[in-house]
């Protein structure tokens, strides 16, 4: 549904993926879609529960636009996997080569990417005017590709993406070179991490490690320091050991509740035609993680 018509009736949508059952994106677009004036049910299709596999998400995306629902959402392992089950692609999703967002805009569904303006959105609030001449990203995989789709975007100058995959931090860049033009971005291994890092302006971090059940740091403190700005990708926990490392020494740091939130309203605005309100879903998405922290993890997907 084009985003400048509003759903008539009960809003409904939901999100495929595996491992889905302690996902925070129900709470967190039912809610906001109340304070809109809309009525919302968000279903969860895991793929886990059901007992299909990954390949079987355009099943899933043809028994949800039977429904007459407005949309999924589509997490892990599913974003590759759903394009060749859609009509249409947003230049965005057809350039990143992945798809978080499906609407059904009459007898057509269109896939969209939202996580890149999520982070986008995200690290413009929340790191103003930081300097981007010279960014590392580590981590080269979706997540890792949405934020460095976003940085160039914003202007970042040079890119270095690595990856303990040093192949796949390549691919990444050469594909990011051809949109985004020569000398804009280089991947390697992460045996470059400390002389890039020496270089920068400021760090994202895009791989699992400082995630509930992934602890740690993705990289020695030693290699921080004060001039760097520091933005994570994860958001459960939302201080991670690696920002609560990178503010000890006075970096700039922005958390990933961010990322989750803007692209969590980039879609709800795709699925009802509404303008939701970034902050106060991350006043709420706060307030979600704060009453489950001790109750075990869970993400917004």
């Amino acid at each position: 549904m084009p985003p400048d018509r509003v759903a008539p009736g009960p809003l409904r949508t939901g999100l495929i993926g595996s491992g889905i059952g302690p996902s925070l994106s129900p709470a967190l677009h039912e809610r906001e879609a109340r304070e809109l004036g809309l009525e919302c049910t968000y279903t969860r299709f895991d793929l886990d529960v059901l007992g299909v596999p990954a390949d079987a998400v355009g099943d899933l995306v043809a028994q949800a636009r039977a429904e007459g629902r407005s949309g999924v959402n589509v997490t892990h392992p599913a974003k590759q996997l759903v394009i060749p089950h859609l009509d249409e692609l947003s230049p965005d999703a057809a350039a990143i080569g992945a798809v978080n967002t499906v609407v059904f805009d009459g007898r057509r569904t269109v896939g969209h990417n939202t996580d890149w303006s999520g982070f986008r959105d995200g690290f413009v609030t929340g790191l103003p005017a930081a300097p981007l001449a010279r960014v590392v990203l580590l981590g080269a995989g979706g997540a890792g590709a949405a934020a460095a789709h976003a940085l160039l975007s914003l202007g970042a100058g040079s890119l270095a993406v690595l990856d303990t995959d040093s192949a796949r931090a390549v691919r990444l860049a050469d594909e990011l070179t051809a949109r985004f033009g020569a000398g804009r971005a280089r991947g390697g291994g992460v045996a470059d991490l400390e002389r890039r890092l020496a270089e920068a302006d400021g760090l994202v971090h895009a791989t699992p490690v400082g995630m509930a059940g992934h602890p740690g740091l993705p990289l020695p403190m030693s290699l921080l320091r004060a001039e760097l700005w520091v933005a994570e990708i994860v958001y459960r926990p939302l201080e991670t050991p690696l920002l609560r490392a990178a503010r000890s020494l006075g970096c700039r740091t922005l958390d990933g509740g961010r990322m989750a939130v803007h692209q969590a309203a980039a879609a709800l605005k795709l699925f009802c035609g509404r303008e939701p309100d970034p902050e106060r879903m991350l006043r709420h998405l706060t307030e979600l993680i704060d009453a489950e922290t001790a109750g075990g993890t869970s993400r917004v997907a």
